[in-house]
């Protein structure tokens, strides 16, 4: 009933808010952003949603797109700019994900989604995570974030996607705005998941 019901009724309220509240935020950075990496603000990468349905995640473009001599782009942490690290240890860069929300791909609280390319690796558990809306932030990301292991966030996303209510949701709220608010579990770039990750011991 939460699921099906409330959750989207609270998903589109609190984006709403979000979006009003955060606004000036939004618009400086997305100015800022704009002039510092050439008319660029936005970030979009096509991620899997519920029922594995790609969508276009948006998020603020923290990273320049410059290049090697042979034309490659550099590693991820060479392009990450300093407005870009400040984004990303604040969270405001996943501010446009509220637009994610409001289109009905992307819920507050759910499992992070990953890439696309990850799809063929899941384990049947694994593929659990696509049986609910992706969200912003969730039990993972309140429970270690990036120091606890790939193969213990598939299992935290589970779990939560087994135990998901209107409490368990509060509790990951608060403590993702505790987190924000004391930088803590915080890294410029997440670590990528490997083939490794996803096999069951």
């Amino acid at each position: 009933m939460y699921e099906k019901y409330f959750k989207r009724l609270l998903d589109l309220f609190f984006a709403c808010f979000g979006i009003v509240v955060l606004s000036p935020i939004f618009i400086g950075t997305m100015i800022a952003l704009y002039y510092s990496n050439n008319g660029k603000p936005f970030f979009f990468q096509e991620r899997p949603g519920k029922d594995e349905i790609l969508f276009k995640l948006i998020k603020f473009k923290t990273m320049n797109d410059k290049k090697d001599i042979e034309g490659n782009l550099l590693p991820m942490g060479e392009r990450i700019t300093k407005l870009g690290s400040f984004l990303r240890k604040t969270s405001l860069d996943e501010i446009p994900q509220l637009i994610n929300v409001l289109r009905g791909e992307m819920s507050l609280i759910g499992p992070r989604p990953l890439l696309k390319e990850y799809l063929p690796m899941y384990t049947n558990r694994q593929k659990l995570r696509h049986s609910v809306k992706p969200g912003i932030t969730g039990w993972a990301q309140v429970n270690g974030r990036n120091s606890v292991t790939w193969k213990d966030k598939f299992e935290m996303d589970n779990w939560y996607i087994e135990n998901m209510s209107f409490k368990l949701d509060s509790t990951i709220f608060f403590k993702t705005v505790k987190k924000i608010v004391t930088k803590s579990d915080v890294a410029s770039i997440e670590l990528a998941v490997t083939q490794q990750d996803f096999l069951v011991e």
